[in-house]
Formats: structure tokens, C-alpha cells, sequence
């Protein structure tokens, strides 16, 4: 039988059941990364490191809910220190992470670690709170699914649901009808293709959320197009590819 070679040689085969899966090299051997785990260190620095993203302003205090195997072992598994090393800004790979705690109190940054549930969520889940200097907080819950993967379900009450791995836009509006068809028209006009868009609505008619993936990257003056249209309160851009490399 002659051989695929066309499949990746980075991907594994293997057979489960009667399904045939795939999973990458990566998900058995993890990232580049300081250890000593792969979900409780590489997985936690990510998580923090995208919600800093997403919080997008300065911030002087971060309260930090950790749920399941997070909360049991986040001591000896150095998750605390990963997870400050995200909110101060860095990558999976950095030396200093160890030093997190020494370069946060530098920082003038405060913290806590605190037990938490959040219902239905991953076994290593964290809630953040970051409190903003200009009075906001700011609340972002992810999990760190393995091999340095996270997933972030919940900003700010919204529901939702992405990695991180591609460029995702969020947008926050007011849930009129349009505004979706608008979004997506200024997307199409800067020729930026849609892999993944989801809608996230506390009520109908009242405040939603858009989360939208993109193949490529989104310029600042895409977003500030979209931040100019009717009912829209907010708009961003999450790029974190750069920790992927």
C-alpha cells in the first residue's frame, strides 16, 4: 500500500474503538516551555498572559480563583508563579517565570490565590480579576487543557469560546439587528476572511458580545472601524501568535 505523504510528520495515527484519531507531536511532548507541567505551568502563563491581553490596561491588583487540581497543587506545581508570570507579560518560555513572585512585588503588583467552582468547567480552571487603575474589574475565566492548550469560556459574564491560537476580535454592542451584517461587511471590505464567529447575549435586546477568529491579522484601523459603528461599545483585537512561535 503505497504511503500518505502528504500527511504532516508532526501527527500521529492511532486507533481508539472503532474511530481512527489524530493528535499532534505537540499534545504528547508539550511545548517549549519552563516547567515543571505543561497544564499547570505552561497552560496557567498562557492563560493569564491572554487575559492581560484582554484587559488592555493597567492594572494593579489580580485576584486569582482556581478551581479543581489547580487549587490542590498550585504550590508545588508552580502555577501561582506561572500565573503572575502571565499577568506581568510573559511568554511560556522565559526564565523569569520562576521569579514571578519577587518581580510582581517589584512591580507593585497585588495578588491572591483563592479557592473557587466555577459549575461545568475543566478540573484546571482559573477565574481572574484584574483591577484596573481607572476603578474597572475585569473578569476572565479560562482552563488549561494540556500540552500548554488553554480555552477561555468567560469574559467579562459573556460566554464564549476560543484558544487563543488565532487572531480573534471581540467585539461588545448592543443587541439591535445589523449589527452583525455590519461587523462582517468592514471585515469583508479589508478582505479578512471569518474562520469562526460566535455571538454571546446575556438577554435578547440587550448587551451581546461577538467573537470572531480570523486568518489573518486585523489592523488597528480595521478595529477602530468597527468600534465607529452604530451600537458598538467596544471592539479589540487578541494576536498572542507571537507566544506560539
Amino acid at each position: 500500500m503505497q504511503k500518505d505523504t502528504r500527511r504532516r510528520r508532526d501527527i500521529c495515527r492511532f486507533r481508539k474503538g472503532e474511530q481512527d484519531m489524530e493528535i499532534s507531536i505537540f499534545d504528547v511532548i508539550g511545548p517549549v516551555m519552563i516547567g515543571p507541567s505543561s497544564s499547570h505551568t505552561a497552560g496557567a502563563a498562557r492563560l493569564a498572559r491572554t487575559a492581560r491581553t484582554i484587559v488592555a490596561e493597567p492594572f494593579h491588583r489580580v485576584r486569582f480563583g482556581l478551581c479543581g487540581s489547580f487549587e490542590k497543587t498550585y504550590r508545588g506545581h508552580g502555577t501561582d508563579r506561572a500565573l503572575l508570570a502571565g499577568a506581568l507579560g510573559l511568554g511560556t518560555h522565559d526564565e523569569r517565570l520562576a521569579d514571578a513572585l519577587t518581580l510582581a512585588k517589584r512591580a507593585g503588583l497585588e495578588w491572591e490565590f483563592v479557592p473557587d467552582e466555577v459549575e461545568g468547567a475543566h478540573e484546571n480552571t482559573v477565574r481572574m480579576t484584574f483591577y484596573t487603575d481607572s476603578g474597572a474589574e475585569r473578569e476572565i475565566i479560562g482552563s488549561s487543557l494540556g500540552g500548554g492548550r488553554i480555552l477561555i469560556t468567560r469574559v467579562d459574564g459573556f460566554e464564549m469560546s476560543f484558544d487563543a491560537t488565532a487572531v480573534t476580535l471581540l467585539v461588545q454592542q448592543y443587541d439591535r439587528p445589523g449589527v452583525i451584517r455590519d461587523i462582517t461587511r468592514v471585515l469583508a471590505e479589508n478582505r479578512i476572511n471569518i474562520a469562526v464567529m460566535r455571538l454571546a447575549r446575556r438577554a435578547r435586546g440587550d448587551l451581546a458580545c461577538t467573537v470572531i477568529e480570523a486568518d489573518s491579522a486585523v489592523d488597528e484601523a480595521v478595529v477602530r472601524e468597527i468600534a465607529g459603528l452604530d451600537n458598538i461599545i467596544h471592539a479589540q483585537v487578541i494576536d498572542c501568535r507571537e507566544e506560539e512561535m
